[in-house]
């Protein structure tokens, strides 16, 4: 009797969206890249934006944290909103929105004639990443069946490898030929491609039911999301979170998350249905995301001060330096699912967030004269772990939702990626200030009374002082004291990642067997077998 072959598994979705899926993603990736690029431009522009007209504006160091953090206020709090609404009006129009209005904001802060201006237009950006981030990830999952998309997923986060890559390499090239403000103006051409492909290829989705909109749940995200990370940017300004201007907007922020997640449990129509969390796995993963992302922002901060101030090397060159951890990334996020077939979840992250912990405290030894090829290897240790950590937590978040919630599942993987990297800045921040005050109160007595507070500030600060009275003497002590204090604030980044290392080792699933393996016979059945059936 002939052995009948197994049958295609069938599919959900519309034959036309499924022949042309992997397009669908080039796109998806295409505005990823502009969202994710621009940030990682604007760290190696900040010196030339600091200095005065007509080559930069003659930013001070706070108008360039806010240049930074303007935009990372608006889009984390309003991320889980974006992705709440791009579920209910469709995801094709939320992307669509938010690259239009990024563009806008793009060609506006590229023209900015003050430092204000230039606050105000990336705020403007930040609100149109905030509907283009979540989308792109809703999309993806809305175009793939459920047994490709681990590969989708592992191929969309090598794009954030290749955005990591090309972005400091493209500020570095655009800054040596061009005037500053073109690092934002490049993003235009890249958007009016992206919509274009965008209107042809991407079909539309939603929420087929989403039932009545949860207002008062959609309010209280969003302030409590701006609250909680205001106060948290506010502290790593401030280099101390006991100040009421820190404490305040912190505190408040967490409560009314905490009366956010109440209404949530007892809403009959809820914008988060807040009983995923108690899934260890969905915990597990958002718990990891935040963790990562929380020691390697933290991390990336000060590691572009390392490269540019103390080692001398030019924007350029601080960029392909970051190319080991992009490339490891481009590579191994798209096979990380394999791994995880192989291994398991729980061994795959664990493993990746143990790499990223010894990559980090690996800074802990850094001094002046490093060998370039080590920061290399560093770097591509880094990025493999991180490659192996963000496909597996993120498919286990998505594939917790239903598809038709898709949008509020990236939403709630991209607000704690940010919320967390946002505290990484700020609280490493402090640390890696804090020591640094401490260590260089001792070398500023030679200087006046009225500049000793703000050539003990950072690096960047006493080496500005330095250079205007002179003070040569105070090069040394500062690269020195900036060298204590990193390899301080490496040592708590590398114990954050053990944290997390712990964390998905414990809760995250271990290997399963794949679709159609049959169950191990009991004991009972290995030594009683029953007889065949004729």
């Amino acid at each position: 009797m002939p052995v009948p072959t197994p049958s295609a598994p069938a599919r959900s979705l519309p034959e036309a969206v499924h022949r042309r899926r992997w397009a669908v993603l080039g796109v998806l990736m295409l505005s990823l890249l502009i969202v994710v690029l621009d940030n990682s431009i604007l760290n190696v522009a900040v010196k030339t934006i600091s200095t005065p007209a007509p080559t930069g504006l003659g930013s001070t160091q706070s108008e360039l944290e806010w240049a930074i953090n303007s935009y990372t206020l608006v889009f984390a709090g309003l991320l889980f909103a974006s992705g709440l609404l791009g579920d209910r009006l469709g995801r094709k129009r939320s992307l669509l929105f938010g690259l239009v209005v990024f563009g806008a904001g793009s060609a506006l802060a590229a023209f900015s004639g003050s430092p204000g201006e230039l606050i105000a237009f990336r705020a403007v950006m930040g609100l149109g990443a905030a509907f283009v981030m979540p989308a792109t990830l809703a999309v993806l999952m809305n175009v793939f069946e459920r047994d490709e998309q681990p590969r989708a997923i592992g191929i969309w986060a090598g794009g954030v490898g290749l955005a990591i890559a090309i972005g400091p390499i493209t500020g570095g090239v655009l800054l040596e030929h061009f005037w500053w403000g073109s690092i934002f103006l490049i993003n235009v051409p890249v958007v009016l491609l992206a919509l274009g492909l965008m209107i042809w290829l991407v079909p539309e989705s939603r929420d087929p039911a989403p039932g009545r909109i949860d207002v008062v749940g959609v309010l209280l995200s969003v302030l409590g999301l701006v609250l909680l990370v205001y106060g948290i940017i506010r502290g790593g300004e401030q280099a101390s979170f006991t100040e009421a201007g820190v404490l305040v907007p912190v505190v408040a922020g967490l409560a009314v998350l905490t009366a956010f997640v109440l209404y949530e449990k007892r809403s009959d129509h809820p914008a988060l249905d807040v009983s995923y969390f108690r899934k260890p796995v969905f915990s597990a993963a958002v718990a990891a995301i935040a963790l990562v992302f929380f020691a390697l922002m933290g991390v990336t901060f000060f590691s572009a001060f390392y490269l540019q101030s103390v080692r001398g090397y030019s924007a350029l060159d601080s960029g392909l330096l970051l190319l080991p951890l992009a490339l490891a990334q481009m590579v191994f996020a798209p096979r990380a699912r394999l791994a995880v077939e192989r291994f398991g979840a729980r061994t795959v992250c664990a493993t990746g967030m143990a790499a990223v912990a010894l990559g980090l405290g690996a800074f802990a030894f850094f001094d002046a004269d490093t060998p370039v090829w080590v920061l290399c290897l560093v770097f591509l240790v880094q990025g493999a772990g991180m490659a192996h950590i963000m496909p597996p937590v993120t498919v286990a978040i998505m594939q917790t939702l239903p598809r038709e919630k898709a949008g509020s599942g990236s939403a709630i993987n991209n607000t704690f990626r940010q919320v967390g990297g946002a505290l990484g800045v700020a609280v490493l921040g402090s640390v890696l200030s804090s020591v640094y005050r401490g260590e260089m109160e001792g070398h500023l007595g030679a200087l006046p009374a009225a500049v000793r507070t703000t050539a003990g500030e950072s690096l960047e600060a006493t080496l500005a002082v330095a250079e205007k009275l002179g003070a040569d003497a105070l090069v040394a002590p500062a690269h020195q004291a900036f060298l204590d204090a990193m390899h301080v604030t490496a040592w708590a980044s590398a114990g954050i990642a053990a944290v997390g290392a712990v964390v998905v080792a414990v809760f995250l699933p271990g290997r399963t067997a794949p679709p159609g393996t049959p169950p191990r016979p009991t004991t009972d059945q290995q030594d009683h077998p029953q007889p065949a059936h004729r």
